[in-house]
């Protein structure tokens, strides 16, 4: 039986970048489903707080020449690459010169949120899946982390739902503490938003513009719902409350028999 192929897309990993609990989570779940007998790739945006030299980025040439849409612009892609040697994990990452090469992460150096970073997160979203094509690499289960993947499962089952790659995907999205209080233009979130025939009657859940309308839209597109032991945000369990019949909540992050099931079960294995 060919290996499970799980496609890990989250805004951090240990070691590259940590601020938050994703960081660990998107290190050690993926290392322990590898020890299974998983194979697994990871992807997420290359900010400008990650170190190339000390890391040992290199850009992947031969993925080069991609352009995403963003509104009426296309913006390139730049996809590079490193490992995590202690696991021997690949992690890609999505890099734009505009979007990412930032001394900071999410807020600026007087700690002001970055107005655009919804532009970053529907490019990295994009981004990712536009690598996976490249990479012609077609994954069993995408595991979407927190609002900067959230628009990966949208995509999965709209855009790219004929796809090749994506055709037998399926995808979970799990929401992490990791809220911010901040309200998008609208209007430009929706227009950046769309891709091919996707339209605003996709895009209901993204009316509030916010943190939470990320959460939302992951929670509607994605074939399943793990939230984890540790997310405390009751706007969240709101939110995911409204799609009980595909939600797991309450999971702890040490829970490997739960997703290793999981991952199973929805590839059909």
């Amino acid at each position: 039986m060919a290996k499970l192929r799980i496609l890990y897309v989250s805004s951090e990993v240990d070691p590259f970048l940590n601020t938050s609990q994703i960081a660990s989570f998107v290190r050690n779940l993926p290392t322990a489903m590898q020890e299974r007998g998983m194979e697994i790739r990871i992807l997420v945006p290359r900010f400008g707080s990650i170190n190339e030299r000390k890391n040992r980025l290199h850009e992947v040439v031969r993925l080069s020449g991609i352009t995403i849409p963003m509104g009426d612009e296309e913006k390139p892609l730049t996809i590079k690459v490193a490992s995590i040697p202690a696991a021997k994990l690949q992690v890609y990452f999505i890099d734009n010169e505009d979007y990412y090469q930032r001394k900071y992460v999410l807020n600026d150096k007087e700690g002001d949120f970055y107005p655009d970073n919804h532009e970053r997160a529907i490019f990295f979203c994009k981004g990712a899946l536009e690598t996976v094509i490249k990479l012609g690499w077609a994954p069993d289960v995408i595991h979407c982390n927190d609002w900067m993947s959230s628009l990966v499962p949208l995509y999965i089952s709209t855009h790219y739902r004929n796809h090749p790659i994506y055709k037998d995907s399926k995808t979970i999205f799990s929401p992490h503490n990791s809220a911010f209080d901040f309200t998008f233009s609208n209007d430009d979130l929706l227009e950046k938003v769309k891709i091919g025939d996707l339209d605003e009657v996709h895009l209901g859940s993204l009316a509030t513009s916010d943190y939470h309308a990320f959460i939302k839209i992951g929670a509607e597109f994605a074939d399943k719902v793990v939230s984890l032991e540790n997310v405390d945000n009751t706007r969240i369990q709101s939110i995911i409350d409204e799609h009980k019949q595909k939600t797991h909540q309450n999971i702890a992050e040490n829970d490997l028999d739960f997703f290793e099931k999981a991952y199973i079960e929805m590839a059909g294995a």
